[in-house]
């Protein structure tokens, strides 16, 4: 499902000094966020602002398909990043980090920089996989074109669209980004690998963090395990089906209580009741329809694991 930070080199001035200052005066004072954020350079001069992960087991609303009201006892929703964030929950931005848009789509939908696959290949052609043919290599389950990210300049080039998308999001009032497809590589025939998904992740988190914003791990298990928290930076996730492929353990090793477990009603119910039984008490755990569509649609399934 979709509707997804180099630092250049630096002079010793006065500011970058105030600032270096300023740092290690936060430091001493223990104003900390978390192992992986001290290790990181400040972005700029001064301290990161604070970034909060969603809260842990909190009821959650997955609304990609289209914003509708939640429920009061709805705490987290994840709503796409062209629309407005929900005032007094905690919300996660939905935005396609490494393929476009489905061409198709509603384009009054998507504002610039945010486009089908037709509108990259209008704006930033070099920044699309492309076969032998110099067609645009598609991810052919959503029709998505997948980002070339194979070199350093290209990643570059990508992350200075998409910081204008994050900025977008803490504009609107979201507290966190849940970045999709970070295993493009797999749909990339070969032109990159997993380490290129990597390095631009490892920037796009870094850069979230200096506005404010937490990152999910949006799946990807299998390609990132326990490293995703420790090497990347991502402060929780976002697992699509891990009892169906059997890799929820897989996130509680890396994120501990910090999960949020989507399951879908096309799938045999089991893997949602048994989810619930393990683990519905300590992590968000819902079922959705595979099309996650609004309220009031045909076909909109949302369950939620019993509480007392």
């Amino acid at each position: 499902m979709t509707a997804a930070v180099r630092h250049p080199a630096r002079l010793w001035t006065g500011a970058a000094l105030v600032g270096t200052i300023a740092l290690i005066v936060s430091l001493a004072t223990g104003d900390r966020q978390g192992d992986a954020k001290d290790r990181r350079p400040p972005p700029s001069a001064g301290s990161a602002p604070r970034v909060t992960p969603p809260p842990v087991n909190g009821r959650f609303d997955y609304q990609l398909g289209g914003p509708y009201p939640p429920a009061k006892s709805v705490r987290i929703v994840a709503r796409d990043r062209t629309v407005a964030a929900v005032p007094g929950k905690y919300n996660i931005c939905y935005l396609n980090a490494l393929q476009s848009q489905p061409d198709g789509e509603d384009e009054s939908r998507t504002d610039p920089g945010y486009g089908t696959t037709q509108w990259w290949q209008n704006n930033h052609p070099e920044l699309l996989v492309r076969d032998r043919e110099g067609r645009s290599v598609k991810d052919t389950d959503w029709d998505e074109g997948v980002f070339d990210i194979s070199t350093a300049a290209k990643r570059r080039r990508l992350l200075a669209i998409e910081k204008k998308w994050v900025d977008g999001c803490r504009k609107s009032g979201f507290q966190a980004i849940e970045p999709d497809n970070l295993d493009s590589y797999s749909r990339s025939r070969g032109a990159f690998g997993v380490a290129a998904d990597k390095a631009f992740m490892k920037r796009f988190v870094a850069y979230a963090h200096s506005r404010g914003l937490a990152v999910a791990q949006k799946n990807s298990q299998t390609e990132f395990g326990t490293t995703g928290r420790r090497e990347i930076g991502f402060d929780f996730a976002i697992a699509e089906e891990c009892a169906v492929y059997d890799e929820c353990e897989g996130y509680a090793d890396a994120y501990g209580a910090h999960v949020i477990e989507i399951e879908y009603s096309d799938q045999d119910r089991s893997a949602f009741t048994e989810s619930c039984a393990e683990r519905g008490d300590t992590v968000s755990v819902i079922r959705r329809d595979r099309d996650v569509v609004p309220r009031g649609d045909a076909g909109y399934h949302d369950e939620q694991c019993p509480r007392d």
